[in-house]
């Protein structure tokens, strides 16, 4: 059903934690697409996302705090198709994720994201701030803002590059 949000939450074992939640932003694909693009607007939209800085096409230096511990790491994009997906997983840093953002075009005017993460909490107050659901309500807040930005004008601009599963990793 159009503009209703999703939300599961899988823990198996204590290990990785599965996220996924969908909403329908009032945006067309492209303007949905480009927006998630712009990574160091994150912060303006993620609750705990202190900064993001893009250090190339594929990797990202991002800086969190979430349950009063700040912490830092990077990303990679695995596989970016415009107006389609993102996905990308850490490579360095204290945190261990991945995760994936598909667009899908319901009318010229309308598109659901929907986000899919795996975290593997490390510490003892991100694994307590898993087990009573913060992730899942923080992630579920953060694509309800995201709707909010996009459909306020947000940043503009995007990425309309390519980035393959096979291609080479930049700088490795």
């Amino acid at each position: 059903m159009p503009g209703t949000p999703a939300l599961t939450a899988q823990n198996a074992g204590g290990s990785m934690s599965t996220v996924k939640e969908t909403v329908d932003v009032n945006v067309p694909v492209r303007r949905a697409y480009d927006q998630w693009t712009q990574f160091e607007e994150f912060p303006r939209f993620m609750e705990g996302v202190e900064e993001v800085t893009q250090l190339d096409d594929r990797h990202n230096h991002w800086t969190t705090k979430i349950a009063g511990v700040k912490r830092e790491f990077d990303t990679e994009i695995v596989d970016q198709l415009v107006d389609d997906r993102v996905t990308w997983r850490t490579v360095g840093g204290e945190t261990q994720q991945r995760g994936s953002v598909r667009f899908e075009p319901l009318d010229d005017t309308h598109t659901r994201v929907e986000l899919t993460m795996d975290v593997e909490p490390t510490g003892m107050a991100e694994k307590g701030a898993d087990a009573v659901g913060v992730i899942d309500r923080r992630v579920k807040g953060d694509l309800h803002r995201f709707k909010e930005y996009v459909e306020n004008g947000g940043s503009g601009g995007g990425w309309h590059g390519r980035i393959r599963p096979e291609d080479p990793a930049a700088g490795h």
